[in-house]
């Protein structure tokens, strides 16, 4: 049955159609007969218990410069109108973030949010992820410089990454010597309130950092993630490129512990990072990445699986 689909979502003329995960579903979404609608988060309004907000009917398709064609815009009620909502918006998780996420949860009885916004304001990527401390490499989350220089003397070198980060931004490798450590830590904290997440540096970055889609709780593929040169982040955003893989028996272990927490949780669309086979580092719940080039490498159509997921969940 066609649904009718709202897209919260960046704007449109800004996204890399050749890579977007997002813009993958609403083709794929389209193909099955759904209509779609996109709009921006800031556009949400509440009012007497309804959620609405002024959207553009789309269409999409795969050509460069010409990807998409809004029709005139409408307000549409989230609650009485939609079918779907694709909460598809790139962090920063930022207060803005947040609001959307309480605003949509009003409605999460009426219409089916993927993934579930009160899920994902509690499971921050970085925060989530210390549930499964016993898969992770050693991590300190702190704003103290002490604490910092004793994880340095006792691992040798670190990592220092903000704890809201994404896309690999503003993640510094710090060596055994400590240098600039302190002007690092004073930096952070003039820049966030909130700790820092500091690790142990894994030399099996250099192999890769693989991204493991799960969809509904069940593992539909993966890509090896590779640094691009002189760097150690892998992300592919800034410059690292992708390859085929398989998973690993501690990966496959790390997806079967994690599967039914994401499945309860309403976390339909998750990606998770592992790096050396064996080392979770980040849950990615608010928008994450990866269904192209999984398809691209190994034919998966991840977006279809999605799909297939969101319909069963309605027809139930």
């Amino acid at each position: 049955m066609p649904l009718t689909v709202a897209v919260q979502m960046d704007p449109l003329d800004q996204i890399n159609i050749a890579g977007d995960s997002t813009f993958a579903l609403m083709l794929a979404g389209q193909k099955r007969g759904h209509r779609l609608f996109h709009y921006l988060a800031e556009d949400l309004s509440y009012s007497a218990g309804r959620v609405w907000t002024k959207a553009h009917p789309v269409t999409v398709q795969r050509q460069p410069g010409a990807h998409y064609h809004f029709e005139a815009p409408v307000r549409l009620d989230l609650g009485e109108e939609a079918d779907v909502v694709l909460m598809r918006q790139d962090p920063p998780f930022d207060l803005g973030y947040i609001t959307a996420t309480h605003l949509l949860e009003r409605i999460a009885h009426q219409t089916l949010v993927v993934n579930d916004p009160a899920s994902v304001r509690n499971a921050p990527e970085k925060v989530f992820v210390l549930d499964y401390a016993r898969f992770m490499p050693p991590t300190l989350v702190t704003r103290s410089l002490a604490d910092a220089r004793a994880f340095l003397d006792e691992h040798g070198e670190i990592v220092v990454k903000p704890l809201h980060g994404n896309g690999g931004k503003a993640i510094f490798r710090v060596g055994s010597d400590g240098a600039n450590l302190s002007a690092l830590i004073e930096l952070f904290n003039q820049t966030w309130r909130e700790p820092h997440m500091i690790q142990a540096f894994l030399p099996e970055v250099a192999a890769g950092d693989k991204r493991i889609v799960l969809v509904d709780g069940e593992v539909a593929g993966a890509i090896n993630r590779l640094p691009g040169a002189g760097e150690i982040r892998s992300n592919l955003a800034v410059g690292g490129s992708a390859e085929k893989t398989q998973l690993t028996e501690a990966e496959r272990e790390i997806c079967a512990a994690l599967g039914p927490e994401l499945k309860r949780r309403g976390l339909l669309f998750v990606g998770i990072d592992v790096i050396g086979g064996k080392w979770l580092t980040e849950i990615n719940v608010t928008s994450p990445t990866g269904i192209v080039a999984i398809e691209r490498f190994d034919g998966t159509d991840v977006a279809g699986l999605i799909w297939d997921a969101i319909e069963a969940k309605l027809a139930g």
